[in-house]
């Protein structure tokens, strides 16, 4: 592509962001911020100066929602770029879940900087990002946002639209669906939709919500302290657009939107992807390669290991394939079914720890279910295979090695490939990332084990 139309492609670029710009400060409600940011980053593929330039447009109550918008990484740098009073101007625009997450991913990079930035927060904001910023590992407290609607059961529906409307008004909450309902001490009750509000009369209190069986409520309610996974779980189960966040007593504390449970699900899905090819998601999706390419050699040289196992059970019977060569041409289709084999097993079983559907009670029945799948499908192939191979080398009993061999090294495959993650799990190591490359191990060793030792007992 020419200099000169890439300088044409450029100028469309940051005259359309200049012009959602400008319609998103006139109301617009077409204009999204991640519209801004789509084009945004699209301007910083061409030129990253620019990319700031056209950023440092933008005026900060709209930045504040591009930020949050960003790729956590992109966060990062585009941070460095400016300084302490800029920085917490634009947090205190965000809501105060993506503002934690923004200063947490600063801290990570200079404690410094973001401990300048929380002073330079009013003490109020200041201090609900600080309790976010407190929980540690991936509970539901540091996931959920303190912006919320809540009413005491004796408060009139009249008297708590009125509220509503003057928060709507002065900006202190959006995205609202739910109401929660707490009694006198702040302690939650249940959760009702906007919409089943019209079944009441104005005058109405909000205790008629708790006597009335025609209007849906929930009492679902998720701990500060539960695994942010279990949280997913639960409002999947129940189809919930928002779940409110509770302490240990029951008082309300905050809430975690349906966007952030996206968020969450996406990540997961994609932490699973990467894990399961001995990659870390936050890194490969970075774009610093030295650090990817460090995180891919730790899997590389534990597989190198692994691979020099399988090749000395391969050595262990070289006067044996020097016998038979056609035991070198067939051997890696038996480690190639037990790796396949393996990974269905393993995939299904990671999916299913992930989504909660296997408990420990549970666990024997999935284990049985994929040895019984892989044999089903070992007695399948090996009645192929060992007739292809006796077909092809016309030797006595080679078709019976390689269809046993297939077999028992789909049985290790199914086996193992369910009993890993379970193990790891149970073990708190990420099943997602250490299970394939033992898979491949446990396969690789079982098949060249199975294969020439029947080979060299019976032929």
């Amino acid at each position: 592509m020419s200099p000169e139309v890439i300088d044409v492609d450029i100028d469309k670029h940051i005259a359309n962001i200049l012009k959602m710009i400008n319609d998103h400060t006139l109301d617009d409600a077409n204009v999204h911020a991640f519209d801004i940011m789509e084009a945004l980053l699209e301007v910083r593929d061409f030129d990253e100066e620019l990319y700031f330039i056209t950023l440092n447009k933008i005026p900060n109550e709209l930045l504040a929602d591009v930020i949050a918008e960003l790729p956590t990484h992109i966060q990062e740098e585009t941070s460095e770029r400016w300084g302490v009073n800029k920085l917490a101007k634009i947090a205190v625009e965000m809501d105060t879940d993506d503002a934690a997450d923004f200063l947490q991913n600063i801290r990570e990079s200079d404690n410094t900087k973001a401990e300048d930035i929380l002073d330079k927060i009013n003490p109020e904001d200041q201090k609900i990002i600080r309790s976010l910023i407190s929980y540690e590992g991936e509970v539901a407290g540091a996931y959920m946002q303190s912006e919320l609607f809540s009413v005491k059961q004796e408060e009139t529906i009249e008297e708590a639209i009125n509220r509503l409307r003057l928060m709507k008004k002065n900006g202190e909450i959006d995205s609202l669906s739910t109401i929660f309902i707490v009694n006198k001490l702040g302690i939650y009750i249940c959760s009702v939709g906007l919409e089943e509000l019209i079944l009441l009369s104005p005058k109405d209190k909000f205790e008629a919500v708790l006597r009335r069986n025609d209007i849906k409520r929930t009492e679902v309610s998720a701990s500060h302290f539960d695994d942010i996974k279990e949280v997913v779980e639960k409002v999947s189960d129940y189809n919930l657009s928002v779940i409110p966040v509770v302490d240990e007593f029951g008082s309300l504390l905050g809430r975690i939107t349906s966007d952030d449970v996206y968020d969450l699900i996406e990540n997961q899905a994609t932490d699973e992807m990467f894990g399961l090819a001995g990659l870390n998601s936050d890194v490969e999706q970075a774009d610093k390669l030295f650090q990817s390419a460090k995180k891919r050699a730790v899997w590389l040289g534990i597989n190198l290991f692994t691979a020099i196992a399988a090749s000395g059970v391969i050595a262990y019977f070289d006067s044996t394939i020097q016998s038979f060569v056609s035991l070198a041409i067939l051997m890696p289709i038996v480690a190639s079914m037990g790796g396949n084999a393996g990974t269905q097993s393993l995939t299904v079983t990671v999916r299913q720890l992930s989504t909660g559907d296997i408990e420990l009670e549970n666990a024997l029945s999935t284990i049985k279910k994929e040895v019984m799948l892989s044999l089903i499908n070992g007695l399948c192939f090996a009645v192929i295979i060992g007739f292809t191979a006796y077909f092809w080398f016309k030797i006595p009993y080679l078709g019976l090695v390689i269809a046993l061999s297939t077999i028992i090294n789909l049985f290790f495959a199914g086996f193992f490939g369910a009993i890993i993650p379970l193990v790891l799990d149970r073990l708190k190591i990420d099943p997602a990332i250490a299970s394939s490359v033992l898979l491949t191990t446990i396969t690789d060793i079982a098949g060249f084990l199975s294969f020439l030792g029947l080979a060299k007992w019976l032929m």
